[in-house]
C-alpha cells in the first residue's frame, strides 16, 4: 500500500464546482502539491517539465483531461491522462482528453524537454486521480450512509457489494464536488493497474491521418493576413537598410516594415535566444503573393561590430557576449584544434592519471569531430497572432509557452492577464521549438498592422536562421599497463560554443585514474537544443572509442563494458557519478541476449552501444550488411530501463523515432559556414536519411521493475551514433572519427 500526503490539501484543487450540467471539475496544480525542494529543483533547471490538469467528471460519467503540455509527438498527450485515468479508475474509453491553453494561474511550467513528462508528473498525475476518485468515493458513503471502507470503485461505477447499490461516477459527480481534499491518500498498488503497462493508441492518431486541423500551420481565421520575414543572409551581419518600393507596390500586400524582438535593455532569460533580432516582415493577403514581394525586397546588410547582452538563466545572471565577424567551417575547426592542444578546465580527477599515463605501456588516444546539426522540424516555424489594444490572442506550436509569455508581455508593454496562448501540436519540436522569437514577432507584426496575422517562415528561413546543435570535438585518451589492464582514461571536449561533457557519466567511477576536462570557443552562430543535448555527440564517441579500447586490450566489448561496470558496482572510484551501474550494466545483459551477441551472421557485421542520460538507461545492438559501398541496416536491438512503462506503443514508437534520427544524423547531417553564410537552404542540399535507408526491424525490450517512469523521449537517440560507428568498423575495417560518417562536415585532417 502506498500513501502519500496531498501536501497542501484543498487548496491544491485550484478550483472546485458543481458543472452546471451536474457534473464535478477540479482544477488540480499536479506539481505543486508534489513539488520538490528549491534546492532540489535548481539543479536541474534545463530539464525542468512540470505537469499540470484539468479534469472534468460529466453527469454521464464521461470524463475529460486537459493535457497541460505541449504535445510534440511524443505522446504525452495519451500517455500521461492514462495515469489519472488508472488512479480514477475509470474506463478509457470514457475519457476525452483535450489540449489545455497556457494559464499560469492553475498550471506551472507547461514545459516539453529533458524527456521529464512522466518522471516529473508521475506522482501528481496518479495523486489527482486518486483524489478525485476519493471524493467520489465518499459522496457514494454519505449518500448511502455506509462506511467509505466499504465503498470500491470498477471502471467508471462505485459500488458497496453489501447493500447491493451502484452508482456511475455521473451521478456522485455533482455531490463530491462539496466533499473535503483528504489530507492523505492511499494509491493503487502496481499489482493492480489495469490501464498502465497497456497499450493505447494516440488520441490525436485519426485527426493526424486524417489531415484534421491540428498544427499552428493549419490555423485560419476571418480577416487573417499572411506575414513573412526577411532576415540577414549571413551570420555576423545586420540590417542596414532596405527599399521596398517593387514589394510594397506588388498586389495584395499591405505592408512592410522592420520588427526588433527584444528591446536593447530587455534581460534575456534562459530560452530568449534569437539570432537576428532585427528583420523585415512583409504582410499581405496570401502565402504565395508575400513570397513573391519578399522576392522583390531589396534590402542592404552589414557587419555588426562585437555586442553583449543580460541573461537570466534561472536565477543565474551573465553577461553573453556575440563576437563581430563572419565565421567559416575552416576557421572553426583550426580554433577547436587550438583549443584542443590546450590545458582546458578540470571538472574531475581521480588518482594520478598523469602517473598512469606517463608509466603506461600502451596509450591509445582518438579525436572525433561533429559540425552543427539544423533541426529540420516537418513544419516550419510559424504563429499566428491577433493583437489589439485590449488582449492579445496567439495560436502556435512552441514548446516553452509560459516562459515565452514572459518575454511577450514586457515586449508588447501588456500585463500576462491580457495575454492567451493556445498550443497547438507541434510538427516536430527536438529543442528549435524552445526558442520562440517567431512568436514575439508575429504579435509585434500584428500589432503593427491592427490585423490578425499568420507568420510563416519558409524552409529557408528555418534552417538558415539559426538555434542548430553546437559543432563539437572530443579527445579520448586510454591508458593500458602491461598486462592490458586500463589504468588511466582521459576526456577533453569543447564546442562551439558549448562543450558536450558530462564528466560524471561512465566510465568515471570505473578506472582509478581519471580526468575530464572541457573548454569552449565563443560564436555568433547561435545554437540550443537538440534532441539530447550534449550526449547526442558525447555518447556517440565515447562508445566508439571504448570499442577500440576493448579491441586493444582483446576483450569482447560487451564483456570489456560488463567489467566495467562491474568495478563501478562494487568498488566505485568516487562519489560524484551519476548513474546506477547494475542498472546500466542490466540494459546491456538485455540486448546482449535478446540479440543473440556473440552467435556470429554470415554477411552481418554488429555494433554494440550504451548510454545513460535523462534518467534512462539503453543499449542497442546494430546489425549492418554493405551493399555496392553503401549501408544496409536488417535490424536494431534496443534494450531500455525507463521503470515503469506506461504505455508500451508509445515507449516503443518514441525509440523508433530515436533510432531513425540517430542513423539520419550520424550518416549525413551537417550545416556548414563560409564568411557567415550556411551552406545549405533546403533539403536539396541538407541530406536526411531515405526510408530505403532506415533499420527494417527496430526490436524493442523493456527492463521490467516497479522504479518510477524516467524519461523516453530522447535516452534512445545517442546510443544508436556509437552502434553504427562500431557496426560499419565490422563491416568495412574503417574507424569513423568524423560526423557525418558519409559526405561532408568537419574534416580535421
Amino acid at each position: 500500500m502506498t500513501i502519500i500526503k496531498t501536501s497542501i490539501g484543498r487548496r491544491s484543487f485550484l478550483k472546485t464546482s458543481v458543472l452546471a450540467g451536474g457534473g464535478l471539475a477540479i482544477g488540480f496544480n499536479w506539481f505543486t502539491a508534489c513539488q520538490p525542494k528549491a534546492k532540489e529543483t535548481l539543479t536541474i533547471p534545463d530539464e525542468w517539465f512540470n505537469i499540470n490538469a484539468y479534469l472534468k467528471i460529466g453527469s454521464n460519467g464521461v470524463v475529460t483531461i486537459l493535457s497541460p503540455n505541449p504535445e510534440g509527438g511524443q505522446n504525452v498527450k495519451t500517455t500521461m491522462p492514462m495515469i489519472v485515468a488508472e488512479e480514477l479508475d475509470v474506463d478509457w474509453k470514457n475519457v476525452i482528453v483535450e489540449q489545455a491553453h497556457l494559464d499560469t494561474k492553475i498550471y506551472t511550467r507547461q514545459f516539453i524537454g529533458g524527456s521529464q513528462a512522466l518522471r516529473l508528473g508521475w506522482p501528481g498525475l496518479r495523486m489527482a486521480g486518486a483524489s478525485a476518485r476519493y471524493m467520489l468515493r465518499e459522496a457514494a458513503a454519505q449518500a448511502w450512509e455506509v462506511p467509505v471502507g466499504e465503498v470500491t470503485t470498477k471502471a467508471g461505477t462505485i459500488y458497496h457489494k453489501k447493500s447491493g447499490k451502484s452508482a456511475g461516477y455521473g451521478e456522485m459527480a455533482s455531490a463530491a464536488a462539496n466533499i473535503e481534499v483528504p489530507e492523505e491518500i492511499e494509491l493503487k498498488q502496481l499489482k493492480e493497474f489495469k490501464l498502465i503497462g497497456t497499450s493505447r493508441k494516440n488520441v490525436d492518431g485519426k485527426k493526424i491521418v486524417t489531415g484534421k486541423p491540428l498544427f499552428g500551420i493549419d490555423v485560419e481565421r476571418d480577416g487573417m493576413l499572411i506575414a513573412m520575414i526577411e532576415h540577414p543572409p549571413a551570420f555576423g551581419m545586420k540590417l542596414k537598410s532596405f527599399d521596398d518600393t517593387s514589394a510594397r507596390n506588388m498586389p495584395s500586400i499591405k505592408d512592410v516594415f522592420t520588427v526588433k524582438s527584444f528591446q536593447d535593455d530587455y534581460e534575456r532569460q534562459y530560452f530568449d535566444t534569437c539570432t537576428f533580432p532585427e528583420i523585415v516582415a512583409i504582410v499581405g493577403n496570401t502565402t504565395w503573393e508575400v513570397l513573391q514581394a519578399k522576392k522583390a525586397l531589396k534590402a542592404e546588410w552589414e557587419p555588426f561590430s562585437e555586442y553583449s547582452f543580460e541573461r537570466n538563466a534561472f536565477g543565474n545572471k551573465h553577461t553573453v557576449k556575440v563576437p563581430a565577424g563572419m565565421e567559416s567551417t575552416s576557421d572553426h575547426l583550426n580554433l577547436m584544434k587550438e583549443m584542443d592542444a590546450k590545458p582546458g578546465t578540470v571538472l574531475r580527477k581521480d588518482g594520478n592519471p598523469e602517473k598512469a599515463f606517463k608509466n603506461a605501456a600502451k596509450v591509445i588516444e582518438r579525436t572525433y569531430s561533429a559540425p552543427f546539426l539544423a533541426h529540420n522540424c516537418m513544419e516550419p516555424m510559424n504563429f499566428f497572432a491577433h493583437v489589439t489594444p485590449e488582449k492579445a490572442e496567439l495560436v502556435g506550436p512552441l514548446q516553452k509557452p509560459e516562459l515565452t509569455e514572459q518575454a511577450l508581455s514586457e515586449r508588447l508593454g501588456m500585463p500576462l492577464e491580457k495575454i492567451d496562448i493556445k498550443m497547438t501540436r507541434l510538427g516536430g519540436g527536438y529543442g528549435r521549438r524552445s526558442y520562440a522569437h517567431w512568436l514575439l514577432e508575429a504579435a509585434l507584426i500584428s500589432q503593427k498592422v491592427s490585423a490578425p496575422v499568420k507568420l510563416i517562415y519558409s524552409r529557408e528561413d528555418d534552417m538558415t536562421s539559426g538555434i542548430y546543435r553546437p559543432a563539437y570535438l572530443a579527445t579520448y585518451r586510454a591508458a593500458l599497463d602491461a598486462d592490458n589492464n586500463l589504468i588511466g582514461f582521459h576526456v577533453k571536449a569543447g564546442g562551439i560554443p558549448e562543450s558536450p561533457l558530462y564528466a560524471n557519466r561512465f566510465p568515471a567511477g570505473a578506472v582509478d585514474n581519471y580526468i575530464a576536462e572541457e573548454w569552449t570557443v565563443n560564436s555568433n552562430i547561435t545554437v540550443g537544443s537538440f534532441r539530447a543535448p550534449r550526449s547526442n555527440f558525447i555518447a556517440g564517441v565515447e562508445q566508439s572509442f571504448l570499442d577500440e579500447v576493448a579491441e586493444a586490450v582483446e576483450k569482447d566489448p560487451i564483456e570489456f563494458r560488463l567489467e566495467l561496470l562491474e568495478r563501478a558496482k562494487n568498488n566505485p572510484v568516487g562519489e560524484e557519478n551519476d548513474y546506477d551501474a547494475d542498472r546500466y550494466a542490466g540494459v546491456l545483459k538485455l540486448v546482449r541476449d535478446k540479440s543473440g551477441w556473440g552467435n556470429n551472421q554470415p554477411d552481418i557485421s554488429r555494433g554494440v552501444s550504451a548510454y545513460f542520460c535523462h534518467n534512462t538507461y539503453v543499449a542497442e545492438v546494430l546489425d549492418l550488411q554493405m551493399v555496392d559501398g553503401k549501408p544496409l541496416i536488417p535490424k536494431v536491438h534496443c534494450a531500455i530501463d525507463c521503470g515503469i512503462v506506461v504505455n508500451p506503443d508509445a515507449a516503443i514508437n518514441l525509440t523508433e523515432g530515436c533510432i531513425v534520427d540517430g542513423i539520419g544524423n550520424a550518416l549525413y547531417g551537417s550545416m556548414t559556414f563560409e564568411n557567415g553564410v550556411p551552406d545549405k537552404k533546403n533539403f536539396d542540399k541538407y541530406r536526411m536519411i531515405r526510408h530505403r535507408e532506415a533499420p527494417k526491424a527496430i526490436d524493442v525490450h523493456f527492463v521490467k521493475n516497479d522504479i518510477d517512469p524516467t524519461g523516453m523521449g530522447e535516452p534512445p537517440f545517442p546510443p544508436v551514433f556509437g552502434a553504427l560507428a562500431n557496426a560499419l568498423y565490422q563491416a568495412t575495417g574503417k574507424r569513423h572519427y568524423q560526423q557525418p560518417f558519409f559526405g561532408e562536415g568537419f574534416t580535421l585532417g
